[in-house]
């Protein structure tokens, strides 16, 4: 595998013997994977409702607490929303409206990504989104995407993940909702050499039994060449950074302006000054975890010289012969 894109962070050194290269995909300019520092996505969704305003201020928000990068996503109503959904009525911010208008109110156009993209490049922070249908890869693909991820709703989708793999990014693929059986055959699909994997829990928010997050570990044994990430849906910041001290190599959490505003996902996201301190706290553990190689640090050795009344010598012992 040919990688030409630089760290995550720039200024970080990537260790040569922790990095697994089978298991390291580019995004963008950056690398995700084992040895390289966690990939930090905060997701909007269409928790902007429709404003490009609210779009920019959750950009910012972003690019202020350090993430990577924003997401989106973008669906073609007619396609996406069952044909016996369209006329229900419900109760907007907008008024009552159909189901279908209400789709296509939350839903930005040509114009409205082209200031999002020129919004982001200014903030300094990659954006990509989800695609739910064919023609909305096809939409994208004019933005020139670092990545692609694909919802847990879509993973079953196998005409949308081959449009996808057909693309040569980077495609994140979210697990919720889904069986074993279902994931190994969209990783057969999609193909393992530019896949990265997250594990997720499709309830909103996702109540904290149900996190399971062990499943990083499963998934990291299934797929011994694939990255395994994390997207989050619960309430609270904890349980994400134990998905980091678990091994997760991208982390995806929807964010906000305000939890209390309209919206099905904005219960489950990350308002600004949580945002911060998650981005804060993750680069924390990272840096915390090491290498797993036990060694006497420098700044050991005052203490060593200053409380360790027996030296011991068991590591100049000389080491038994080997057997013939």
């Amino acid at each position: 595998m040919s990688i030409t894109a630089t760290p995550a962070d720039t200024s970080a050194e990537i260790d040569p013997v922790t990095v697994d290269s089978a298991r390291i995909r580019p995004i963008g300019s950056k690398l995700v994977g084992p040895g390289c520092p966690v990939y930090i996505v905060g997701e909007i969704g269409i928790n902007h409702n429709g404003s490009l305003d609210n779009a920019f201020a959750l950009i910012d928000v972003a690019a202020e607490a350090g993430c990577d990068a924003v997401k989106f996503q973008k669906r073609t109503p007619e396609i996406c929303t069952p044909r016996d959904q369209w006329d229900i009525e419900r109760d907007t911010p907008w008024g009552r409206m159909t189901y279908i208008d209400y789709r296509h109110r939350v839903e930005f156009g040509e114009d409205e990504y082209r200031a999002i993209d020129a919004h982001a490049r200014k903030a300094g922070i990659d954006w990509f989104a989800s695609p739910w249908d064919l023609p909305s890869v096809d939409f994208l693909e004019a933005f020139d995407q670092p990545a692609y991820k694909v919802a847990s709703a879509s993973l079953t989708d196998d005409e949308l993940l081959v449009r996808l793999s057909q693309t040569g990014k980077t495609v994140i693929a979210s697990t919720g909702m889904s069986t074993p059986r279902q994931i190994r055959h969209a990783v057969e699909v999609l193909g393992s050499e530019r896949m990265l994997m997250c594990h997720t829990t499709s309830t909103y928010p996702a109540p904290t039994e149900q996190l399971n997050l062990r499943m990083l570990e499963t998934l990291r044994r299934e797929y011994p060449n694939v990255p395994i990430g994390y997207s989050g849906h619960e309430i609270g910041l904890q349980t994400t950074l134990a998905a980091v001290a678990l091994g997760a190599v991208f982390v995806e959490r929807h964010i906000t302006l305000d939890r209390a505003m309209w919206g099905s996902d904005q219960s489950a996201s990350v308002e600004p000054g949580g945002l911060q301190r998650l981005v804060r706290d993750i680069r924390v553990v990272e840096a915390a975890l090491g290498d797993g190689i036990k060694k006497v640090y420098s700044a050991e050795k005052a203490a060593m010289a200053k409380l360790r009344r027996v030296p011991g010598n068991l590591a100049t012992l000389p080491q038994p012969a080997a057997a013939s």
